[in-house]
């Protein structure tokens, strides 16, 4: 874990940490759903949202915005080791993922296959099922592994055929918590169809881990900033040449490569590289090493480490705390021993209806969230026999002591 010294300082630099604007004291275990927000983002959106010069302009301001993007694009091809290809920004990450496989679909052979699985959220799942249809392609959705909560690289390659144009993966799921070997999983699908288009949901990853795309081979790559320590109203997209090349939506006579809409927020750039700075900057305090790829090597393997014990004191205990799995009538969705598990714990308690478990762990101050079997969390709860459960979802900034209080007011809640 980290240490209590690196851990003041790493929470130090967020916002909102341990006090909520409107409800005073609390716990956030609620990062699924957005994570806490770098200070240097907040301050870096007001510093931009003032600017009253526009981009492609021939004035000192303009050309300040514009080396602002390409600054970001730079950092965040070498944050998340990405060679060739580019990255833009959109309306958000559900938006991204339907334009990415839109123009993958409509960009492919009439009558092939897109692939997917069961485990994905619905933005790749509601985008794959609408464009293969117009682009006359069979959607195939893989089915995921109900008791450990992911789907496997040996799935993908039993169910991909020659003919798969193309492919979806989700790096990590918001309901399980389990990730998915993505590099694994795009090897079986090119071993089979080397031609495939593959695009991967990273937004429940990104805040858990490092993002390796040369090592992924393949040709999208989405995630939602707000979920990665930046801040709402955008979608963060990387694609590789080949998809860049495919047609899209674009003004005529404009770039040919050119995958933004209109004029984008500089300040969305910005604080990115606000994101890639802290990663530097965590890398170093742990002694990550001189270059920036070692210092985000060492900063992704610590978060995942430090998050990795905060679950299993969640589920196992910690000192004379009995853990979840201990509790009585508490199911823990994927399973108590789960290597794939990032950062989540979803669980349920046959006694007490999920909703009141979360309204009541918020009455003690401690942010959790109710998932339903709805069309975000069907395909998961459905087939395990539940109608909702409840989201613990930690970050790095959270520490020992907020897991301690957690299983504390869980034991007032369901008994020991």
């Amino acid at each position: 874990m980290l240490d209590d010294t690196l851990l003041d300082d790493v929470r130090d630099r967020f916002a909102h940490v341990d006090h909520c604007p409107v409800q005073g004291p609390r716990i956030f275990f609620e990062n699924a759903g957005g994570a806490l927000t770098l200070k240097t983002a907040v301050e870096t959106s007001a510093r931009y949202a003032a600017i009253p010069d526009n981009q492609g302009r021939a004035n000192p301001g303009s050309l300040a915005l514009v080396d602002t993007i390409a600054r970001a694009r730079a950092d965040l091809a070498e944050f998340m080791n990405a060679p060739g290809g580019q990255f833009f920004v959109g309306e958000s990450g559900t938006e991204l993922l339907f334009r990415l496989i839109m123009n993958a679909c409509l960009g492919t052979a009439e009558g092939g296959v897109v692939l997917g699985s069961t485990l994905e959220h619905p933005a790749t799942r509601s985008a794959c099922a609408r464009w293969s249809r117009i682009a006359r392609q069979s959607h195939v959705l893989i089915p995921h592994d109900d008791a450990t909560g992911t789907v496997t690289a040996e799935a993908y390659a039993a169910a991909v055929t020659p003919d798969t144009v193309v492919a979806t993966i989700l790096h990590a799921s918001p309901v399980t918590g389990m990730g998915v070997d993505v590099a694994a999983c795009a090897a079986a699908i090119r071993k089979v169809a080397p031609d495939c288009v593959i695009i991967v949901d990273g937004i429940q990853n990104a805040a858990h881990g490092g993002i390796d795309l040369t090592s992924y081979d393949v040709d999208g790559y989405v995630i939602s900033p707000y979920k990665a320590f930046s801040r709402h109203g955008f979608g963060l997209a990387w694609i590789s040449d080949r998809l860049t090349a495919l047609p899209h939506n674009a003004l005529d006579g404009g770039p040919e490569d050119n995958w933004e809409m209109g004029t984008r927020d500089t300040g969305a750039y910005a604080t990115m590289i606000d994101v890639v700075d802290y990663m530097d900057w965590l890398g170093g305090a742990l002694g990550g090493g001189p270059d920036r790829p070692a210092k985000f090597r060492a900063a992704s393997e610590a978060i995942h480490a430090h998050e990795t014990a905060l679950t299993d004191a969640m589920i196992h205990g910690t000192g004379n705390l009995p853990g979840l799995a201990q509790l009585p009538g508490v199911t823990i969705i994927g399973g108590a021993d789960n290597p794939a598990r990032r950062g989540l714990v979803g669980f349920v308690h046959d006694g007490t209806p999920s909703v009141d478990i979360v309204e009541r762990l918020n009455a003690a101050g401690i942010r959790t969230h109710l998932r339903k079997a709805d069309h975000y969390s069907g395909n998961i709860l459905d087939p395990l026999g539940f109608d909702s459960c409840i989201r613990v979802s930690m970050c790095h900034y959270n520490s020992l002591a907020e897991v301690r209080q957690f299983l504390t007011v869980m034991q007032d809640i369901v008994g020991s």
